[in-house]
């Protein structure tokens, strides 16, 4: 609460201490979800953290919590992302296979590249960057 992080709807989380990780799995403008630490069980049982958030996700709707915002986050197509891991690679950052899936080697180069250039560094990668890079 102090560092301005409210659930959908209300005004105060519960004043219960547990230690939470703030996801951003779509960056700064995309949804945002606090994760506990029985988060850790999806990620035992699925290792993406995509999928993952999104299994949490829905178990929290089924248990009666609103709909997420979806923020205003855009999407690379997959021809970009390519053009963002070749241009990362070039730059000398492993980012793995060049294939226009964004996994854990773009994200942390993505992230190397935000903080470089004085972007937001929250491992999401957007058109700003791309341009940047080219």
């Amino acid at each position: 609460m102090n560092l301005g992080v409210k659930p959908t709807g209300k005004s105060d989380l519960p004043a219960d201490n547990l230690p939470a990780s703030l996801l951003l799995p779509m960056g700064k403008d995309g949804p945002a979800f606090l994760a506990y630490p029985n988060f850790q069980v999806y990620l035992k049982w699925n290792q993406s953290l995509v999928y993952s958030t999104t299994a949490a996700y829905f178990a929290t709707r089924l248990a009666g919590a609103p709909p997420l915002d979806p923020g205003t986050a855009r999407h690379l197509s997959v021809a970009q992302v390519k053009t963002l891991q070749q241009e990362l690679a070039r730059r000398g950052h492993d980012v793995g296979k060049i294939d226009g899936v964004i996994g854990e080697g773009t994200r942390a180069a993505v992230k190397q590249e935000q903080i470089r250039l004085g972007l937001p560094a929250d491992s999401y990668p957007k058109a700003e960057l791309l341009q940047q890079l080219r």
